[in-house]
């Protein structure tokens, strides 16, 4: 189901209600970019570590922003059956008051998405509202001082017309009559509303659905009416449209729902920077705020890898492939949980949407309940009692917990509820190059890239050092380029090819030799005359 920003508010109390009574949710997000190319040398490396990843992370979440995000919320309504209401929120970064965002939009990922059918108008139209929580306190504060501004030059167009229509209308006006102001969006009617009472002292404003009523009214009337409760624009209400979606997130982190994703770090630092507060730049400090907000974790991808080594699968490449695969394993099992999707989020069980929000989360939910089935079964020897609990399921899942998947990179995942494990590669390789000058980083790269996978370091002049995170990868280089006319390649050893160590070494011996030297010349015996 798709909602947008005409419908939220409405869906908003339905939304609540579910997300309470879930047995776990699953989330999936889309964004204007994923990885960003300033500064350089910002894409994920295999000699990245998880701290070092985050960096990189971070600068690229503060640049993209989110255009859309699927919630499934799984029900265990009765027995194993689980009933999925899946959603579609198209999110568009508020523009109510001060604040006024500024993103940044990668091509290919536009063009990635657009090309499994995302509606960018839907996204610029119908975006559901957002801000963290110091957007949130900067807006509360400017409400307190009254020092409002309106930073959309939409906005302000609009709000120059309906002032210019209320101007002309008001010298003729007679007290208690009224006018009314059309085709205003939700944030428009509440700036629309505040301007004006803030310029004319004898007006009121009152919003009938999508229209905005103003009244002329005497200054003691009007005094009255700012101090009713009814007031529709008193801040704590201005406030709750301007956080829109945020205030569904709130909601899920009250719920402590277990959380479900697929590689779902960059998911959890969007969550953290558009919903919660500014990503911080401490990677532990980052860790610690995400197991607060959502305790239990499970990324998909960290229990699948596990699973794809332990049993007869295919090989797949996206979740849709591991989906699929999963579904062919003993479809015929009875205490297999059934998946249903509700009745007014159905669109799925009739049509495959990869690479949409609520898709997406909805394979992710339903990966994650196949997935803990398959280890039961393996842990009681296909033993499994009719209709086991979501509460078994998560007991033979206990060691993927908070296991967020780490792509390529030293660990296979990063740890939320502890530290994570020590970084274990493959050998370091390094290349000494002989009689081919001018050689570059890219073009080491390229010259391996038909063979197998490495990223490349510059060491110092003539000297490479390739990673891989295969161990087959480095042994068939150090086989294939053994008798190379240009390239001697070796594995890394630290003493032998740091130029730091060998810098040290160069110094001490010159320090050894004058040493010596002033040894000897100290030590000579002197001529006397």
């Amino acid at each position: 189901m798709e909602v947008g920003a005409a419908d939220f508010q409405r869906a908003l109390p339905r939304l609540r209600g579910r997300v309470r009574r879930a047995a776990f949710l699953a989330i999936d997000m889309e964004f204007t970019g994923l990885h960003s190319t300033f500064p350089q040398n910002n894409q994920p490396s295999l000699f990245d570590s998880p701290a070092e990843r985050y960096l990189k992370a971070r600068q690229s979440v503060q640049r993209f922003t989110v255009t859309q995000l699927g919630l499934a919320i799984f029900s265990n309504e009765n027995s194993n059956k689980y009933v999925v209401h899946s959603y579609n929120f198209f999110l568009f970064p508020s523009t109510l008051g001060v604040t006024d965002v500024e993103f940044t939009l990668s091509a290919s990922s536009i063009q990635f998405l657009s090309h499994y059918g995302f509606d960018y108008n839907k996204f610029l139209k119908d975006g559901i509202p957002y801000m963290n929580e110091v957007q949130e306190k900067i807006l509360s504060q400017h409400l307190l001082e009254g020092s409002w501004k309106v930073s959309s030059a939409l906005d302000r167009d609009v709000l120059k017309k309906a002032i210019d229509e209320v101007t002309s209308w008001i010298g003729a006006a007679e007290e208690e009559e009224t006018m009314i102001l059309q085709d205003l969006s939700d944030s428009q009617m509440f700036e629309v509303q505040l301007v004006l009472r803030q310029a004319l002292p004898n007006v009121w404003t009152q919003p009938l659905g999508d229209k905005v009523m103003v009244k002329k009214v005497s200054p003691q009337h009007r005094q009255l009416l700012e101090n009713s409760p009814d007031d529709c624009c008193q801040k704590e209400l201005i406030l709750l449209s301007a956080r829109g979606f945020t205030n569904l997130f709130q909601t899920l982190v009250k719920a402590k729902k277990p959380l479900v994703g697929h590689n779902m770090l960059m998911d959890l630092m969007h969550l953290h920077d558009k919903f919660y507060k500014p990503l911080p730049e401490s990677y532990e400090e980052f860790k610690r705020n995400i197991h607060n907000l959502f305790p239990v974790l499970i990324d998909t991808k960290t229990v699948t890898k596990s699973i794809w080594k332990k049993c007869q699968f295919p090989p797949v490449s996206n979740l849709l492939e591991v989906y699929a695969a999963l579904c062919s394993k003993d479809p015929k099992d009875p205490t297999c949980p059934v998946i249903a999707l509700a009745s007014d989020c159905s669109k799925y069980a009739e049509k495959k949407s990869p690479h949409e929000a609520g898709y997406d989360a909805f394979l992710c939910g339903s990966v994650l309940l196949k997935s803990a089935h398959l280890l039961l079964c393996r842990f009681t020897d296909d033993a499994v009692e009719a209709d086991p609990s979501f509460s078994q399921y998560l007991t033979v899942l206990a060691e993927y917990l908070n296991k967020v998947n780490f792509i390529r990179g030293g660990v296979s995942s990063i740890n939320f509820c502890g530290e994570d494990a020590p970084c274990q590669h493959p050998p370091l390789l390094v290349v000494h190059v002989q009689g081919w000058p001018g050689l570059n980083e890219r073009q080491i790269y390229q010259e391996f890239k038909a063979l197998c996978r490495f990223d490349v370091r510059w060491l110092s002049k003539n000297q490479f050092i390739l990673l891989s995170n295969k161990f087959k990868h480095v042994r068939l280089v150090l086989r294939d380029y053994k008798h190379h006319p240009h390239l001697r390649i070796s594995v890394y050893r630290h003493w032998r090819h740091s130029p730091r160590v060998n810098c040290l070494l160069q110094v001490s011996s010159i320090v050894a030799l004058w040493s010596l030297l002033a040894f000897v010349l100290g030590g000579a015996p002197c001529c006397s005359f």
